[in-house]
């Protein structure tokens, strides 16, 4: 048995930088496509796990001093013109409405109930827009981040298939270096793409959960002022 090939092949760097610093240029556009969709990847899913604990603390916060009986006039009074949290947002939203809906007479303005549902919804609205925003990135790597890894390993094969042929010789260490390049394209998008699914699953979870908390007070802090105008 011929050892030579295996002996050649062994003195061949297989490490990861030398893998791409061999690879062809149109396979290292791709490897550093993923690389940097990878590290916006992570970016944006610590961005979105520090914000939603953020809102979480928030919204906590604020429905102790919504439901402490506090009248909700000291409240609004108390949280300014310049709300912090989310919850705070939503609440003056209503509470300003509720207030603009008052004649100088002390009367009420025809709809108003219906205008502080909308102003709360539209509050809510540019709430759930913040949330959300960066997961469609997170899905797009998801999705798209594997095929384009494939179409740098299809590209790094034929390369390979090509030294192949120029040089004529199929041995080990002619077809090993060229084979492993075409692969770590592929191995690169997968490293992208499974954190970009998992963690994208579980923040568009959390964001829901979120968004259905405010939903939730906004239906319910509607209810006590839709006792009020029944008053």
């Amino acid at each position: 048995m011929d050892t030579t090939p295996l002996a050649m092949a062994q003195e061949i760097d297989f490490s990861l930088l030398a893998l791409f610093l061999k690879a062809t240029f149109t396979v290292k556009i791709v490897m550093i496509m993923l690389l940097s969709m990878s590290f916006w990847s992570w970016a944006i899913i610590i961005r979105k796990h520090i914000d939603y604990r953020k809102a979480k603390a928030e919204a906590g916060v604020f429905d102790r001093a919504f439901w402490s009986g506090e009248p909700l006039d000291e409240l609004f009074e108390k949280i300014g013109a310049q709300p912090m949290g989310a919850s705070e947002r939503i609440f003056s939203s209503g509470m300003l409405e509720w207030r603009r809906s008052h004649r100088q007479d002390g009367g009420l303005i025809a709809g108003a109930q219906a205008r502080i549902d909308r102003s709360m919804d539209v509050a809510i609205a540019k709430e759930s827009e913040s949330l959300n925003k960066g997961l469609s990135f997170l899905a797009t790597v998801g999705s798209t981040a594997p095929f384009i890894g494939l179409f740098g390993t299809v590209w790094g094969i034929k390369h390979a298939f090509e030294q192949i042929a120029i040089s004529q010789n199929t041995n080990l260490a002619v077809v090993a270096p060229g084979i492993a390049e075409a692969l770590l394209a592929t191995a690169i998008g997968l490293v992208a793409a499974i954190p970009a699914v998992v963690f994208y699953n579980k923040l568009n979870s959390d964001s829901e959960h979120i968004i259905g908390g405010y939903e939730a007070f906004a239906d319910e802090f509607a209810t006590i002022l839709s006792r009020q105008l029944d008053a």
